[in-house]
């Protein structure tokens, strides 16, 4: 009696203690790929609700944001993780860049530190991701220092990664060359906005983390 009793015990904290840990997604990419877009497509498509807002200008997330608890569903799989949301990561922040938009001189300088400290707060919480959605915007050129810093960052780390192609609506989108510039992985042209391609992504959201 005394034996099944402390065995109950045993496996009661050992549940309580060793609770498994959340999984983290992260939507990472340069400014204006649209990473919160698809944020919010995947809140929308299966919370019913955004995570956060868009902007024409760059910089528009300058803080990690987390939604907890995102449950996906693809032929007949059930997948729970952690949505991150991270800056824009550039490896120059101007703030007349920002006066070029409307700002005024203070509030330009002003979201060109908050910029800043996304960047690293990106970088920082690249630890943290069990898997990684890199977003880029299919009608620019792929071939820049801020996607071989952010490849770069995820292979030294051994991160499964997707590449996401997005704006594929765009005329000016080429799947191609985003497909030449990163044979190493796998990229999926959809448009976040639209929801094209969305039951495709969410396919290979099971394969990446697998």
């Amino acid at each position: 009696m005394i034996k099944k009793f402390t065995r109950f015990f045993q496996n009661f904290f050992t549940r309580f203690f060793q609770k498994r840990k959340d999984l983290k997604l992260g939507l990472y990419g340069p400014p204006n790929g649209g990473k919160t877009t698809l944020a919010n497509r995947i809140c929308t498509d299966w919370l019913g609700q955004e995570m956060g807002a868009v902007s024409n200008i760059a910089h528009e997330t300058r803080e990690v944001q987390v939604k907890e608890h995102v449950e996906i569903q693809s032929k007949g799989k059930t997948l729970k993780f952690n949505l991150v949301d991270t800056p824009g990561i550039a490896t120059k922040i101007d703030y007349e860049d920002f006066m070029k938009s409307g700002m005024q001189e203070d509030e330009a300088k002003e979201r060109a530190k908050e910029a800043t400290r996304g960047v690293v707060d990106s970088i920082k919480w690249l630890d943290d991701m069990d898997s990684v959605i890199i977003v880029l915007d299919a009608t620019k050129d792929p071939y820049t220092q801020v996607n071989i810093t952010i490849i770069g960052n995820l292979e030294a780390r051994k991160i499964p990664v997707l590449i996401v192609a997005n704006k594929i609506d765009l005329k000016k989108s080429d799947m191609k060359r985003l497909e030449a510039a990163f044979p190493q992985y796998k990229v999926l042209g959809i448009s976040a906005k639209f929801g094209k391609n969305m039951d495709d992504f969410y396919e290979e959201l099971f394969k990446l983390v697998k």
